[in-house]
């Protein structure tokens, strides 16, 4: 019974976040118009896989953080945001997450804050 209440305040947390975020963008930043906190809720199917290196990275993951990836600067800020390590994200696991979903066009080497991704 905590599992599922738990689940629901995390969700109802990340939700009030990014109805906040969409009121205070003005300008661009690392992710167009859209903050890095918003864009997190889109990586909501790479959880599993942002916790635990074994997890299995699902289609649906690898999809968001493919178009996520063409934008190397934005796919960091939400890796590092605020909603990701509320939701538990490790950035050390999740800056794995586009070698994982075997991505050719991934940004190799791109430094995001202190971690490189593989």
């Amino acid at each position: 019974m905590a599992a599922p209440l738990k689940f629901i305040c995390l969700l109802a947390l990340l939700v009030a976040i990014s109805i906040a975020g969409l009121e205070r963008v003005d300008g661009a930043g690392e992710c167009g118009k859209s903050s890095p906190e918003n864009e997190a809720m889109k990586l909501a199917p790479c959880a599993m896989a942002a916790q635990d290196a074994k997890a299995a990275v699902s289609d649906s993951c690898c999809l968001q953080v493919k178009n996520l990836g063409q934008n190397p600067s934005c796919l960091c800020a939400v890796m590092l945001s605020q909603t990701a390590k509320s939701s538990g994200v490790k950035p050390e696991i999740a800056v794995t997450i586009p070698k994982r979903c075997n991505l050719a066009n991934r940004p190799v080497g791109y430094k995001c804050g202190d971690y490189t991704l593989p």
